[in-house]
């Protein structure tokens, strides 16, 4: 017996429908990044190689480290008020693509406890990890500790947590949420938790991650939603190398500038831990540079 005209037509919308939806998902333009590393070559030292890669935006996340709406170091408030604005449209940009975002305010999340962004990490079905996550607890998270087996020191020394300030500032939590310039959209999440987060990927059958924030040699490596976790949980991971920052006084080792330090740890990310790449792959525009960087020529 043939079905009812009216159900025929409907089955064969949906089939359509169905195949449009599909065509559209297999015609995912991918994005083209230029993924840069540092190699040991037979020498035993390191050698820069690029290589070219494309990755499935539905495929992809970026994460966004503690951007936050204050700082207890005045001149790194300061570059993160500058960061934030070509950040922002960074963000735009990957979202646009399909991109899926996770931002990052480490210890005060609570701040967007009754938001949909926040609710949506709380509510992700569990996913198991490859290895047991960071339990260490430091500066409000968990924390992922050096790894002496594949990581060198730093090069630079931050042991007086890095204020280039000519009158060094007093440190305290001066935070209280991520800066107000970098848009939260209705379909992003908000979280500062390992669990959480490998939660929302797995949800989305994510494997690639971006990552972007300060401070590269403390926050952007160690958070538990960071690189070294990341890497020890098998994530195909990459720093977007010209959206971030560190904490570094000039007045300790190496002795040179704020922003030759902060090149010194990109490269140590790019040896030990994963390749970085700059936010033009994205944009399509012109690579981030601080003001003072640019005006120094340093």
């Amino acid at each position: 017996m043939k079905a009812p005209f009216a159900l025929r037509i409907c089955t064969t919308a949906f089939l359509l429908l169905s195949a449009t939806f599909g065509m559209a998902q297999s015609k995912e333009t991918p994005m083209k990044l230029t993924l840069r590393a540092q190699e040991r070559a037979g020498d035993g030292k390191f050698k820069t190689v690029e290589k070219k890669a494309e990755w499935a935006p539905r495929e992809t996340a970026l994460i966004i480290v503690d951007m936050w709406d204050a700082h207890w170091c005045k001149s790194a408030a300061a570059r993160v008020v500058e960061l934030a604005g070509p950040m922002n449209e960074m963000i735009k940009k990957a979202r646009g693509k399909g991109v899926f975002i996770i931002h990052v305010p480490s210890s005060v999340v609570d701040f967007y406890k009754d938001t949909p962004q926040r609710k949506r990490a709380l509510a992700a079905p569990f996913a198991r990890t490859k290895s047991q996550l960071s339990t260490a607890d430091r500066w409000g998270t968990k924390w992922v500790w050096p790894d002496s087996s594949r990581e060198g020191d730093l090069p630079i020394d931050d042991s007086d947590m890095g204020c280039d300030c000519a009158v060094k500032c007093t440190i305290r939590e001066a935070w209280t949420r991520q800066i107000s310039t970098i848009e939260i959209a209705e379909q992003d999440a908000i979280t500062d938790n390992g669990q959480e987060a490998f939660n929302l990927l797995a949800e989305r059958g994510i494997k690639n991650v971006m990552i972007a924030g300060v401070h590269l040699n403390m926050c952007v490596l160690g958070r538990p939603v960071a690189i070294r976790q990341m890497v020890q949980q098998g994530k195909n991971i990459v720093l977007i190398r010209d959206m971030t920052d560190t904490m570094y006084n000039p007045e300790k080792k190496p002795f040179m500038s704020h922003f030759k330090g902060t090149e010194l740890v990109v490269d140590h990310v790019e040896k030990y831990w994963c390749p970085t790449f700059l936010s033009s792959d994205i944009t399509g525009g012109k690579a981030f540079a601080f003001s003072q960087n640019r005006s120094s020529g340093k």
